[in-house]
């Protein structure tokens, strides 16, 4: 999974970026500081894994990783190449999430813009940014697709299709909260755009708003309401904060964590909202060699889901060998729950859950 940081300059992007991927990517108080995206992979937290580590005396845990690509600030005019806008927004194509920086505190000593803090208009002042760069990448498919339906008349859904997102995009609506037919969705599939990628806007904070757990800021409510029409989510974040915690121990982070009133970090919180929005749960494999998690989306049958592991593991599978994490646990061992006929032999229509531990058998 890759997520793009974006936001305007100086709402706290690189500072997040360095937080949470432990890089320290060239963070200062003018805009284009950051040119080229720097990229950082950060491990997903998963518990469950050092408890089957120890269980089975593996000899490696390997967690589930998430790409983080911090891309440097946009500014107004970027999808016409405003401040290097165009590369940016190129780069945003590649991604499967955007995480939206949004800035939620007042510091004189760090320049705005647009000159004073407004969360609602900095959001717009993006939001505009990726449409207009969807309507123009739009337009010329629907040119494009009009142009092969002289020639094959089934080009013209696509070209109503097309209007369909058009229309959409010129009332400032992103993609995303419009809705398709089942055969609109199939034709979507080979459509990249901007504005029709999950968005997590990360309301940046600073260090007071999170005494106690108290979020007192009077932008976060403006916030989560403007994400709701889209069909957002809001991870209220403080990214100085974030530095300082990825700096700790697990043991010192837990302490830290819980002065001031929070149980999850604000890392935590963002990948976990990254997987619901994108519909993505772990599988586990575990044993001597090593305990990994495997990250599928929902509804993933057994064959495709053991083919993350190897493309041998789908064409020539057999069976899967199942057993709950909780049951697992539960019962201590592989061998007690086997006893207990708590492990379950699947056929290729199983859909495999979120926290299964998982054997596959196959035959090549």
């Amino acid at each position: 999974m890759k997520l793009g940081i974006v936001g305007l300059p100086n709402v706290g992007k690189s500072t997040l970026f360095n937080a949470i991927t432990n890089a320290k990517a060239q963070s200062a108080n003018y805009p284009f500081c950051t040119i080229d995206p720097n990229v950082g992979m950060v491990c997903v937290p998963d518990k469950r894994l050092d408890v089957l580590a120890e269980m089975n005396h593996s000899k490696r845990v390997v967690p589930a990783v998430i790409e983080f690509v911090d891309i440097a600030g946009l500014v107004k005019g970027a999808s016409k190449g405003e401040g290097l806008g165009n590369k940016f927004l190129g780069n945003i194509r590649e991604v499967d999430a955007i995480v939206h920086v949004v800035r939620c505190f007042e510091d004189e000593n760090i320049v705005h813009v647009d000159g004073s803090v407004d969360p609602i208009r900095d959001m717009d002042t993006i939001n505009l940014e990726l449409i207009f760069s969807d309507l123009e990448a739009v337009e010329k498919m629907r040119d494009r697709a009009l142009k092969l339906a002289k020639g094959d008349k089934k080009h013209l859904a696509e070209v109503e299709l097309f209007d369909k997102i058009k229309t959409a995009l010129e009332e400032e609506r992103f993609v995303s909260t419009v809705s398709f037919t089942e055969d609109e969705l199939e034709l979507m599939k080979s459509v990249s755009l901007l504005t029709n990628k999950p968005v997590i806007y990360a309301a940046n904070v600073c260090e007071e708003d999170f005494k106690n757990g108290k979020l007192s800021n009077p932008y976060i409510a403006a916030v989560q309401e403007r994400a709701a029409r889209e069909n957002a989510e809001v991870v209220v974040i403080c990214a100085r904060l974030e530095e300082e915690i990825s700096e700790l121990s697990e043991e010192e982070k837990e302490l830290f964590l819980a002065e001031l009133g929070f149980e999850h970090s604000g890392l935590d919180r963002m990948i976990s909202a990254c997987y619901r929005l994108l519909g993505l749960i772990s599988y586990i494999t575990s044993g001597e060699m090593e305990t990994k998690a495997w990250t599928i989306r929902k509804g993933t049958k057994a064959p495709q889901a053991a083919g993350k592991i190897h493309s041998d593991f789908e064409r020539g599978f057999i069976r899967a060998e199942v057993v709950a994490y909780d049951d697992l646990i539960a019962c201590g061992s592989m061998l007690a729950a086997r006893e207990k006929g708590l492990v379950r032999s699947e056929g290729k229509e199983y859909e495999v859950k979120d926290g299964d531990v998982v054997l596959f058998r196959f035959n090549v």
